[in-house]
């Protein structure tokens, strides 16, 4: 480490970026696992080159502390990053808490994080930030090993309220040692309110707080206090367009989506009152490293994506698009299938309902290309997209992000049905007997059916996904909706043959000949119940597979919950009866909703017309 700094002689402060996307934020880590980062729409790379060009507009060069599993997946950013200029430290592998850590496996990330940043720069890693701030002296255990790991500054400390209260110079930039070693510590800033410390450095305090009140903190802090004042910033701050995670608390929400849009001139207010620079130069460390950049690092253009405009919704359309091969072993996810072996598997098709799912639909084509990668070697997928008479952009989105896919149907229908005729109707159009049917927001893991579908064995008609079965979870599912299934659960258990743990799950593997004439009386939710319950009445076996159910991530639930209770009563009367009687379930011509396997030509117009393929 170089001699320190002359903090007393100069003015600099310092400017520290996060560059991570908003579904790897802490707000959300009880909610979105690290194994669905994949599926999620990256947006990091638009705002780290908004956040560069921004950065370039005040000649300042900053610190940008990156997760290793950006580094991995995404070098192209992290190499553009190094290319403006910009100091790069680590943030650790993933967005997880050291305090979940013991200090081996601490150890073990520092060392992996710094290596996956360092290969794909070519630069030295010198500073670390934590995903969870250090609040506590208990904390403090992680410096030392930050320290022994040849760190020469950390920024993850923030002495809030009254934690430091006996060691107040660990309010400001200060030297850590630890035996023969040290390590500088730059804590997030903070201002004495009657006693308490509040942070003032930037971040969810600068959305949060009035600008006019933390204006007047940092000036404070810039005549009165020779340290430099931190101020940091994550790259999601400066996309206000982001998508809304509607599965979160309101807690949560309210903490990292209030106020997107005043980050941008707040920070420009700072960038021309004050000097910022990056942590590395300040202390005047050589960020350069031995071995050279890597020859095909290239700046990568600026491309931002734009939203679709909503167009009007036409008649119920069916586009089908021919059964082709499979992703690749080789292929990466999020490249759509390109080659097929030489020996297919077993021909399978899946049915996703889509309502109103325009949020969801790039999250859904992600993990798909993830289940289909996954299921190459034993089955031959072909997807059956239903858009069930959408009022946003659903259909467009639907073409937009598939359109490509060769072996996707696209079937539309003309007016609101509801999610039982949209599967039904999905099935029918499926041209394999084993189809699955898996809900558009993947509360239930696609992947899991490459579990379920061997269960579909002769004699069984349905395979159906089962949370409340003793070996099945639930993850922050609301408790009044795990409630009212569990108590429909147990009714219709007291009223049917099959003795279920799980009757409402849209989740199921379906013998298509066992299913494809059923008429409902329900085509909402609650036929999602009634088909097991007309199968039970018809003497069919339904299987049960355990599964985790987690909550909705995208979009609002559309149940209605008074109007569903209702009708699960009149449902759980009906099959009651009809069961009493030894009497098969009536049909409700009513609907309309049978569909014969014949041309296109002879279907009903009023609900499905053939588009030809593009």
């Amino acid at each position: 480490m170089s001699a320190s700094p002359d903090i007393s002689a100069t003015k600099r402060h310092l400017l520290t970026i996060m560059l991570e996307d908003y579904f790897h934020v802490n707000a959300f880590s009880g909610l979105i696992q690290r194994g669905q980062w994949y599926r999620f729409e990256t947006r990091f790379e638009e705002n780290t080159l908004r956040t560069l060009d921004l950065l370039d507009r005040f000649n300042i060069k900053a610190t940008f502390f990156v997760l290793g599993w950006v580094a991995d997946r995404h070098p192209e950013i992290v190499r553009e990053v190094a290319k403006r200029g910009h100091e790069l430290g680590s943030r650790g592998l993933y967005q997880r808490s050291t305090r979940r850590m013991t200090p081996a496996e601490f150890r073990d990330d520092l060392t992996r994080a710094r290596d996956a940043v360092e290969k794909v720069s070519g630069t030295r890693v010198h500073g670390y930030r934590a995903a969870r701030r250090w609040s506590s002296p208990e904390h403090l255990w992680t410096l030392d090993v930050l320290a022994e790991e040849g760190y020469a500054y950390d920024s993850s400390v923030v002495p809030v309220g009254r934690a430091f209260s006996s060691e107040p110079w660990r309010r400001f930039a200060h030297l850590h040692r630890h035996g023969e070693k040290q390590i500088w510590e730059f804590p997030v800033p903070t201002c004495n309110m009657l006693g308490w410390m509040v942070p003032i450095g930037g971040g969810n305090y600068a959305r949060q707080f009035p600008h006019t009140l933390l204006k007047h903190a940092v000036e404070h802090w810039h005549r009165t206090n020779d340290a430099p004042f931190v101020l940091y910033t994550h790259v999601w701050e400066l996309d206000p367009e982001q998508p809304r995670i509607s599965g979160a608390s309101p807690l949560a929400r309210l903490r990292h989506y209030r106020n997107l849009d005043k980050m941008q001139w707040v920070l420009e207010d700072y960038f021309t009152k004050y000097r910022f620079v990056g942590v590395a130069d300040y202390l005047g460390l050589d960020r350069a490293r031995n071995e050279t950049m890597p020859n095909d690092a290239r700046p990568i253009p600026y491309v931002v994506s734009k939203v679709e405009r909503r167009r009007q919704l036409s008649p119920v359309t069916v586009e089908r698009r021919r059964q082709v091969a499979p992703v690749a072993a080789n292929a990466a996810v999020g490249e759509p299938a390109a080659a097929r072996s030489q020996s297919p598997g077993v021909p399978v098709s899946l049915v996703i309902p889509c309502y109103n799912e325009e949020q969801t639909l790039p999250y859904l084509a992600n993990t798909l290309r993830s289940v289909e990668a996954a299921m190459r070697d034993r089955y031959e997928l072909q997807f059956i997209f239903v858009d069930d008479c959408s009022s946003d952009a659903t259909f467009d989105v639907l073409r937009r992000v598939f359109g490509a896919w060769p072996n996707c149907t696209f079937v539309r229908h003309a007016r609101n049905l509801g999610v039982a005729a949209a599967i039904l109707n999905g099935i029918r159009h499926a041209e394999t007997e084993i189809v699955c049917s898996i809900d558009c927001d993947c509360t239930y893991d696609p992947h899991e059916l490459q579990n379920m579908i061997p269960c579909l064995t002769e004699g069984v008609d349905v395979v159906t996904a089962s949370p409340y079965h003793p070996e099945g979870k639930v993850r922050n599912v609301p408790g009044w909706r795990l409630a009212l299934s569990k108590a429909a659960s147990f009714l219709y258990r007291r009223t049917l043959r099959q003795q279920l743990f799980t009757y409402t799950s849209c989740f199921r593997v379906y013998r298509r000949d066992a299913v494809v004439d059923l008429r409902l009386k329900e085509t909402g939710f609650l036929g999602v119940a009634e088909i097991i319950g007309r199968l039970d009445l018809r003497g069919s076996t339904v299987v049960e597979h355990p599964a985790t159910l987690e909550v909705r991530l995208f979009g609002q639930s559309k149940m209605k919950v008074f109007r569903t209770i209702i009708g699960h009563l009149k449902l759980l009367a009906y099959l009651r009866l009809a069961r009493a009687r030894h009497k098969p379930t009536a049909r409700d011509e009513s609907l309309h909703m049978r569909v014969e396997a014949v041309g296109p030509t002879e279907l009903n117009p009023q609900s499905i017309s053939t588009v030809p393929s593009e």
